[in-house]
């Protein structure tokens, strides 16, 4: 089994973490015109 011979610093994981970014849905026009988020009921139509 794999041991590290050093410990990680603090600023090293933190540097490997950095790409663990949380993106935000991305607002679609739905068939009346109107803005939904993907994979979410429309309000005004009640549609997928």
């Amino acid at each position: 089994m794999a041991v590290p011979k050093r410990r990680v610093s603090k600023t090293r994981a933190a540097k490997r973490r950095t790409h663990y970014k949380v993106t935000l849905p991305v607002p679609v026009r739905d068939k009346d015109g109107s803005w939904k988020i993907p994979h979410r009921v429309n309000k005004t139509t009640g549609e997928y």
